[in-house]
């Protein structure tokens, strides 16, 4: 089983240094997550650079919300993103849930859903070459895999784990025990074969951790409770966090009995050393 690693947000300028040190380890993805009304780093033109500053480890969104974008730049950006990484992007995406970033990218908070349906129609057509619509032709570059970057989606409504079979190529399950997530898992797999796709989904875990001294793990749940705010449910979050090097290794262990293909473990505090303190504890 893989183990990613997830990206800290408040310090934008240490992620080169992250992705540095990260693709000289045995991590398999850099995860970044997306909002827009949020101190964050736009995660496309991110991982770019982070992209540009590694030759082995993958990048991901975790997810991108992309009902708050332009559908042919997003289709521009995303084919780019995975044609000079090499083939190493993934598109990690979703349709978000903030009203204030909604109301910010000018779209109705009730349709993200129906949005999201036709971006991924419009995507496929676009990745795969063709015209994007009626009057307008080919938007380039050609991906570097055929037919687009690998999708992941996430969410937890059954529509989302619909998508899946629909559109994607994987499932991206965040911030739930292992307990739990088996569910959604199985939920894919069902939608998988109800839309006859061949294979299996591609299943991944992500699970939030902060490693190392206190400040570092104060730092992360103050993170967590500003960043979960909205949700009602922050100090539910904070409380999940990983800490110690045993409940890392167990959760990782936990997520692969249940079938996951990656654990991707997120982290909430800019201490690049736990870059090192994370692959101990997890390999």
């Amino acid at each position: 089983m893989k183990i990613g690693l997830g990206l800290p947000v408040d310090d934008p300028a240490l992620l080169l240094t992250w992705a540095r040190r990260a693709d000289v380890g045995p991590f398999s993805t850099l995860g970044l997550l997306d909002r827009l009304v949020y101190d964050n780093p736009e995660p496309l033109v991110t991982l770019a650079a982070l992209a540009g500053a590694t030759s082995r480890i993958r990048v991901q969104t975790e997810v991108l919300i992309a009902p708050h974008h332009s559908t042919a730049l997003l289709a521009k950006q995303t084919a780019t993103l995975d044609r000079v990484s090499g083939g190493r992007f993934t598109l990690g995406i979703g349709v978000g849930g903030r009203a204030d970033d909604c109301l910010a990218a000018g779209i109705d908070l009730h349709r993200r859903g129906r949005r999201l349906d036709e971006q991924m129609t419009l995507l496929r057509r676009t990745w795969s070459g063709e015209p994007y619509g009626e009057g307008v032709g080919p938007i380039g570059p050609s991906p570097a895999r055929p037919g687009g970057p690998e999708v992941l989606f996430g969410g937890f409504a059954p529509a989302a784990l619909e998508r899946v079979g629909r559109f994607g190529d994987g499932f991206l399950g965040a911030a739930l025990p292992p307990t739990h997530m088996t569910g959604l898992f199985r939920a894919v797999e069902s939608g998988w074969d109800r839309w006859n796709r061949p294979g299996r989904p591609r299943l991944v875990a992500q699970v939030n951790v902060a490693l190392g001294p206190r400040g570092t793990v104060d730092t992360a749940r103050r993170q967590l409770v500003d960043y979960y705010a909205f949700s009602g449910r922050a100090d539910y979050m904070a409380n999940g966090l990983l800490t110690t090097p045993d409940a890392i290794r167990e959760a990782v262990r936990a997520y692969g009995d249940i079938g996951a293909d990656e654990v991707v473990l997120y982290c909430w505090s800019s201490d690049v050393d736990q870059v090192d303190r994370l692959a101990d504890a997890a390999f």
